[in-house]
């Protein structure tokens, strides 16, 4: 039996996120991905290109008709089977507007599940 170590529930949802990857405070690379799925101090992102562990990212992230900016750190990288990259992003730095539209997302998602 696996224990479940996440300290927040993850739920899945597909939301369209504009990434950008910094080095060093530079912005080297851009690209649109998309959420597989969110929890409030993270989201699992799908890329077309990798992103290695520790790299910082600036993350811009749509939640209906809210759009959320934040920085996250990359945690882990998988292959996806689609060919396209999923990378674990922990939020580094997130206001407390952006927090609690994640809240509300998450608060909403479960009770339209629910039913």
């Amino acid at each position: 039996m696996i224990s479940e170590k996440r300290k927040h529930m993850r739920i899945n949802a597909l939301n369209l996120s504009h990434v950008a990857v910094d080095d060093q405070e530079d912005t080297v690379k851009q690209a649109i991905g998309r959420t597989l799925n969110v929890s409030e101090t993270g989201i699992l992102l799908e890329t077309h290109f990798p992103i290695e562990s520790d790299q910082n990212v600036e993350l811009t992230l749509g939640f209906e008709e809210n759009l959320v900016s934040l920085r996250g750190k990359v945690i882990h990288l998988l292959n996806g089977e689609t060919g396209k990259f999923e990378m674990g992003i922990q939020f580094t730095d997130i206001d407390a507007q952006g927090t609690e539209v994640i809240k509300d997302f998450i608060q909403r998602f479960r009770k339209l599940t629910q039913k």
